[in-house]
């Protein structure tokens, strides 16, 4: 009897330890990975480089992410700049197929300091743009796994009628705030495809957090622009310090609102495990804090 359980036992560690034969895709941050794993299904294994709470700008890849990249069969990045370390990263993995997210897609450009004429990468923000994003996913995914391009269909129509919903959720929800209210303000410009897509305005302390430098200046001419438009709420990101918006807030009378989730999804127990719940967390925060009375 001893000798059948200490097969069994045996039987059951080996078929544990059996290789997941499915093909990889590895992402370069948490945001992707979530879009990734939604058109995949079961069909397709999907990491991350970058884990959540990581800031995606600044990001040094490691020695262990670089094994990662070497053993996927497909790389997805966003494109329009934000990866500024990714070309490096993948010198030493050419051999592995790259799909960029935002190829094709007319970019909105930052209009301020050395940043001026880039492309805003954050194209995510934006129900609208994301589903150009699913669009992609499903083509490369076809063409990796041919065998699972209905799946992919499916799933990618199934994750756009979410976005469409959200959409249309967004849309009412702002339309309801007074048009001399819609200022959205932000420690990044990460919004700018939002705020183009939904009626609001932007302000922010820096165009991107690969920057992060609330300059003196910087702070004076958002704290004017605050006082100015009776800006009842203002916010930050969650991968940076909130330290000078914070500054900011109490210099211009306004609320501080609280943290937006940009460039990572946060833990499973935060408030935003994936991107559908990051839109709609950042929305529902907005909405609240520019329907606040002005302090």
């Amino acid at each position: 009897m001893g000798s059948l359980l200490l097969t069994g036992c045996q039987q059951s560690d080996s078929a544990k330890e059996q290789k997941d034969e499915r093909p990889e895709v590895l992402t370069t941050f948490t945001v992707l990975a979530d879009l990734a794993r939604n058109v995949a299904g079961d069909r397709l294994r999907v990491r991350s480089i970058v884990k959540p709470g990581a800031e995606i700008h600044g990001y040094q890849p490691t020695p262990s992410d670089l094994e990662q990249a070497v053993d996927a069969d497909l790389i997805v990045e966003n494109g329009l700049g934000l990866e500024l370390w990714f070309k490096r990263f993948t010198s030493s993995v050419n051999h592995v197929p790259t799909v960029t997210l935002s190829d094709g897609m007319q970019p909105l450009l930052i209009e301020e300091d050395v940043y001026a004429g880039k492309p805003n990468p954050h194209a995510w923000m934006s129900p609208k743009r994301t589903m150009a994003y699913v669009d992609r996913l499903v083509d490369a995914f076809s063409r990796l796994d041919p065998e699972g391009a209905d799946a992919y269909l499916r799933n990618g129509n199934a994750y756009k009628e979410k976005l469409r919903q959200l959409d249309q959720a967004l849309t009412k929800s702002l339309s309801e705030i007074p048009k001399q209210r819609r200022m959205l303000v932000s420690c990044e410009g990460a919004f700018s495809y939002l705020a183009q897509d939904y009626g609001l305005e932007e302000a922010y302390l820096w165009p991107v957090n690969a920057e992060s430098q609330a300059t003196p200046r910087r702070m004076t001419k958002l704290i004017d622009t605050i006082r100015q438009r009776n800006v009842p709420t203002i916010f930050c990101e969650s991968t940076v310090s909130d330290k000078a918006q914070r500054e900011v807030a109490a210099a211009s009378g306004a609320n501080f609102g609280g943290i937006f989730y940009v460039d990572s999804l946060s833990g499973e127990n935060g408030p935003a495990p994936t991107l559908l719940d990051l839109q709609q967390h950042n929305v529902e925060m907005l909405v609240k804090g520019l329907s606040s009375p002005v302090p």
